[in-house]
Parts: structure tokens; C-alpha cells; sequence
């Protein structure tokens, strides 16, 4: 037998394509995470310039930063895309007239690292740039999280040469690894390459592939941690062997 279920239209998933806000297709879908309402990201970002609560239920997302609260939605991204023609070249070419008229050449450089998800710090980072075209937009549009890194002293170590940053608070993309913070940490501390970094959270050494996003929403958010910005620690390798 043969199906003969009616065809939908774009028009009948309206209701879960568009924005509370604009009203208008979403576009970069971001999700508040206390709710789990979506907005276009430039809708709720402006929104919470403003307030503190969810636009659509009026809950409390964050009593000082509501913006920590954010997640994008690359998923929901691409359905819409598929679904609404022409929408994607639309946005891109947009998106691509605003860089031409507003990005200031001279700060071409520190435009680039953000894009990359590097720690977003004035004058920091001041290394090779030998990433490849095709990562330069990676982290560009990722949520961005705060961390203040601090030294870690009293390691029993008496080659402990590890100082403190001149700037310890930075703020950068929540993708962004553990293993990009040593780096990070080994070129403003001027470390030879051989010389390994441990990083913690609360105590507990994270690994060289979590994401700042993982470490706050497992070890900072859920023990009980709800200072801002989260902190992290760093200290020379202890050799156990």
C-alpha cells in the first residue's frame, strides 16, 4: 500500500525555525542552557545587555553574566539552512559586507586570534601565526568564556620557575583546550619547550584535551563553584616516577 501521507511545507516548522525575539528565521541559533529557549545569538546577546532573565519565561539565567549561560546550536543551524532556501548565501554574504565596512585593518591580527579561540588579551600571545586558511574561522563564533589563571606555588619542586601572569583574567572561546592554555602559558612565561605545565581546576589535573566549556560544566559549575570568572591553576610538572 502505498503512503499517502500529505507533504509539508517550510511554513509548518515556523514555530521551531523562528526567533521570540526578531521573529525573523534564527540565525546562529544559541540556546540558553537554564531553559533551553533558543534566540538568534545577536537577538539574546542584545537582550541580555539589559536583563538577567530569559526573554521568552522570564527565569533568572545568571545573577551577574547571563551571557555564561549560552550555547550555540550548530545542529538546529544546519536544518534551518536545508530547509529555507537561499538562506545560508543570504546570512554569509550579510555577514561578509559588515567584516568589509567595520573590521579596522589594524587590528587584523588580534581579529585573528579571536577567530582562532586564542585567549582574547592585548599584546599577549605575541608568537608565530602559522595556522592554516582554513582554521582561521574555527572558534569565530563560539561562545566565549572568562578564566583568571593563577600560579600555583609550593609544588616541592626546587626548580620551580614558574611565575605569575602580568594578566591573569582573560577571556576566550569555550572550545578552546587545555593543551592551547599550556601553550598559551608557556610563550608568555618565555618556557623552553621541553618544560611541561600541569593546569587544574579545584586541585584535579584536566586533561590536555578538555575544553574550558567540559572543565566548567564538571568540575567549576558542578562542585558547587559559582564565583565568575572560573579559575584555573598551573605549576610545573611533578614527575611521580
Amino acid at each position: 500500500m502505498a503512503a499517502t501521507g500529505r507533504k509539508h511545507l517550510v511554513k509548518d516548522f515556523n514555530h521551531f525555525m523562528t526567533c521570540y525575539l526578531c521573529r525573523g528565521y534564527l540565525i546562529k541559533p544559541t540556546t540558553v542552557t537554564e531553559c533551553l529557549h533558543t534566540f538568534c545569538k545577536s537577538c539574546i546577546v542584545q537582550h541580555f545587555e539589559d536583563s538577567n532573565d530569559c526573554p521568552r519565561c522570564g527565569i533568572q539565567v545568571h545573577e551577574t553574566n547571563p551571557l555564561e549561560m549560552l550555547r550555540l546550536d550548530n545542529t538546529l543551524e544546519e536544518i534551518i539552512f536545508k530547509l529555507v532556501p537561499g538562506l545560508r548565501e543570504r546570512e554569509e554574504q550579510q555577514e561578509l559586507e559588515f567584516w568589509k565596512k567595520n573590521q579596522p585593518r589594524e587590528n587584523g591580527q588580534a581579529e585573528r586570534r579571536q577567530r582562532l579561540g586564542l585567549p582574547d588579551v592585548v599584546g599577549d600571545y605575541g608568537g608565530r601565526d602559522e595556522d592554516d586558511d582554513d582554521e582561521e574561522d574555527y572558534h569565530r563564533n563560539d561562545p566565549q568564556i572568562a578564566i583568571c589563571l593563577d600560579c600555583l606555588r609550593n609544588t616541592g619542586q626546587s626548580e620551580a620557575t614558574v611565575t605569575d601572569l602580568m594578566k591573569r583574567f582573560i577571556r576566550c572561546s569555550s572550545r578552546v583546550t587545555v593543551g592551547t592554555i599550556k601553550k598559551f602559558l608557556s610563550l608568555k612565561l618565555q618556557l623552553p619547550s621541553s618544560y611541561e605545565l600541569d593546569v587544574l581546576c579545584n586541585g584535579e589535573i584536566m586533561g590536555r584535551d578538555h575544553t574550558l566549556e567540559f572543565i566548567y560544566m564538571t568540575r567549576w559549575r558542578l562542585h558547587g563553584e559559582n564565583t565568575y570568572p572560573m579559575v584555573l591553576e598551573y605549576r610545573p610538572r611533578i614527575d611521580f616516577g
